[in-house]
């Protein structure tokens, strides 16, 4: 059964990484009913996937964030998108630059395939806003993470479904300081905490090291993009 639509119910395109996570409390600041949808890819990092439940648990405590507002979780396997991609994220490939000056980790198509089943579900759902974490400040060139793309997005996918659907971006014009800012400022030190400790990042999936600004390899574009941005909140805080 389709629900009907309404301005209270928010999707959230949740992977269990940071800036997922951070868009996950945002949207629990703002929304009264959040559900919150995940993608198995057959990404290279798939422990992100496990990182989620506790996440999301967590954020659903007594006196949590998401207390009687975080609603159902949604996994969706697209395999598919891992057969027909040749990339760094789901392949045991080299992380570089290629030749067309894109990082070897762009997976061709990703968002735009996440974000029409999102609204395909966010539709049947009755969720009239759904919440990403792309950003076109801190990241690596992805075409399908810029501002433009999502807008263009959000037009085709409420003319093919005849809806009035709404993408937010919140982390659009924020770098990762920014974005450790924008938690704190949410959850205080309790989801900076969590962000730290149960969220993950790292292209090759390395939850054996906790770093001061969370688990990985600490050398893969991912890792040093986090690291980065942790300093520089740090330094800006005085912390």
């Amino acid at each position: 059964m389709t629900a009907t639509p309404s301005d209270k119910r928010a999707l959230v395109l949740f992977s269990g990484g940071q800036d997922s996570t951070t868009c996950l409390a945002w949207a629990l600041r703002r929304f009264p009913e959040v559900e919150t949808v995940g993608f198995d890819y057959g990404q290279r990092h798939a422990v992100e996937l496990e990182c989620r439940a506790g996440i999301r648990e967590a954020l659903s405590r007594p006196g949590g964030l998401g207390e009687g507002r975080l609603g159902p979780d949604h996994r969706i396997e697209l395999a598919a998108i891992g057969q027909i991609s040749e990339t760094a994220l789901t392949r045991d490939v080299e992380i570089a630059v290629s030749a067309s000056g894109l990082p070897t980790t762009f997976v061709p198509g990703r968002n735009l395939v996440f974000l029409a089943f999102a609204a395909a579900l966010a539709y049947r759902r009755g969720c009239r806003h759904i919440v990403l974490g792309v950003c076109e400040t801190d990241y690596s060139g992805y075409p399908d993470c810029r501002d433009d793309t999502i807008k263009a997005m959000q037009v085709a996918l409420n003319l093919g479904l005849e809806a009035r659907l709404v993408l937010h971006t919140p982390l659009m014009w924020r770098d990762k300081a920014e974005t450790f800012a924008l938690a704190e400022s949410i959850g205080g030190a309790e989801l900076l905490r969590l962000i730290v400790e149960a969220t993950h990042t790292c292209y090759l999936g390395d939850r054996s090291r906790l770093h001061e600004w969370g688990y990985g390899c600490g050398s893969c574009p991912a890792c040093r993009l986090r690291a980065d941005g942790f300093a520089r909140w740090r330094a800006a805080t005085g912390r």
